[in-house]
């Protein structure tokens, strides 16, 4: 593999073989980031790595977007030990005549360069003529919980999170949803796993496309709530979605700012397993109230629950509660209840990290067969209904205390 850092400082921490190391897993980033249908590895005219901080000078075609790129690539090259990015950016002159059937934008703020930053973009390019805003690096930090304004329309976004798969979630979600619905609430639900979209069936609305109106998705009526999923807009069950991050957190975005949302009290966000670039996104990019996380009691599912705790404490997200799913089964046949999964597991985790133990679920075969049929325990009315009602009253007791302030003077 061809090697891009050309000049580099070791960092104090490590050795040159971790080095390489990490050189090389930045060279197969690089490599794998499209704009376009071209790898940004061939627009790259300079790159320095100096420890954790990296600096590449770049070429970009003229409707590019230097900050998405900044934002995506921090992202991709974070797991790799790269905490910062500064960009000296250059995009080509226009076309002459091309001025005058071109939009203009309106020019962004840039920020002041350093002296040594200006000269290293120049000495990588010397004939190159530019101006001096497209010179300057982008050194813009990554938006913060805190930076973020409420949505207009929205009064609580929830997480529903999980550091593994196949511990419930996705079930967990719709019948919660339902639960704050029949509480009292105007819910919508968004289906942030875009690599496993379930929501469309679990509600029933498998195949319902989202209407389009002055280029925004409405979303589809599913038992009341306002629903939007990539898998409402895939041709079938069995199309796979297999998209690099960028593109899938792209998706996710897209889902949800591209969509008119009518006035919600909750909106819940079925999440992805993991604490990966869509939680990266989401985090930064998205004003979340609380985070709720589920697990099963077992220890292997508890220690990537875990992980997800620290990653919501990270990026200041609260977390609402804990949500022990499969907690205890009761044989159909004579009434014995075990354990399967042992016992304590999510009350073992929510008094470490002091949060509450919203509620324990069964492992019952009827909560899975409900959903398998678009009609989760919740709408159904089932002897499982009251677990996720129960869930759903300890969320609203305590979620005012997270709220974000409200923006009034802010039009969508």
């Amino acid at each position: 593999m061809f090697n891009f850092i050309k000049k580099r400082t070791l960092s104090k921490t490590e050795n040159p073989q971790q080095q390489a190391a990490r050189d090389s897993a930045v060279d197969k980033v690089l490599l794998g980031y499209q704009i376009g249908d071209t790898s940004i590895a061939q627009m790259v005219i300079g790159l320095d790595r100096d420890g954790d901080q990296l600096t590449l000078d770049l070429r970009l075609p003229q409707d590019s977007d230097p900050e998405t790129i900044q934002r995506e690539l921090g992202q991709l090259l974070h797991p790799h030990g790269i905490k910062a990015i500064h960009m000296n950016v250059r995009l080509p002159a226009p076309a002459k005549g091309a001025e005058a059937s071109l939009p203009k934008k309106p020019e962004k703020s840039m920020p002041k360069t350093t002296d040594a930053m200006s000269n290293s973009s120049r000495a990588s390019d010397a004939p190159a003529q530019s101006s001096p805003a497209s010179e300057a690096p982008i050194t813009k930090p990554a938006p913060t919980q805190a930076s973020l304004s409420p949505h207009p329309h929205i009064r609580h976004i929830i997480v529903v999170a999980s550091g593994k798969g196949g511990v419930g979630k996705s079930t967990t979600t719709v019948n919660i949803a339902l639960a704050l619905q029949q509480i009292g609430n105007r819910v919508g639900v968004l289906d942030a796993d875009i690599y496993g979209p379930s929501m469309p069936t679990m509600l029933g609305v498998a195949g319902v496309k989202p209407e389009l109106e002055n280029e925004q998705f409405i979303p589809v009526n599913a038992h009341g709530m306002a629903m939007l999923s990539i898998g409402s807009l895939l041709d079938g069950d069995n199309t796979p979605v297999a998209w690099r991050g960028p593109k899938a957190t792209g998706a996710l975005m897209q889902l949800f700012n591209q969509t008119n949302w009518p006035q919600l009290d909750y909106l819940v966000i079925d999440m992805p397993p993991g604490t990966g670039d869509i939680q990266l996104t989401l985090a930064q990019r998205i004003p979340v109230t609380g985070a709720v996380i589920v697990t099963t009691p077992q220890h292997v599912a508890l220690l990537d629950a875990q992980k997800g705790i620290e990653m919501f404490n990270k990026t200041h997200i609260p977390v609402l509660g804990v949500v022990e799913n499969m907690a205890l089964h009761t044989c159909s046949n004579c009434n014995h209840t075990e354990a399967i999964f042992g016992v304590g597991g999510g009350e073992y985790i929510a008094k470490q990290y002091q949060v509450p133990l919203l509620g324990q679920l069964p492992l019952a075969s009827g909560i899975r067969a409900q959903v398998d049929k678009g009609e989760p325990s919740v709408l159904a009315g089932d002897e499982f209904a009251p677990y996720y009602l129960s869930i759903a009253k300890n969320i609203e007791a305590n979620i005012e205390k997270f709220a974000k302030p409200v923006d009034d003077k802010r039009i969508f």
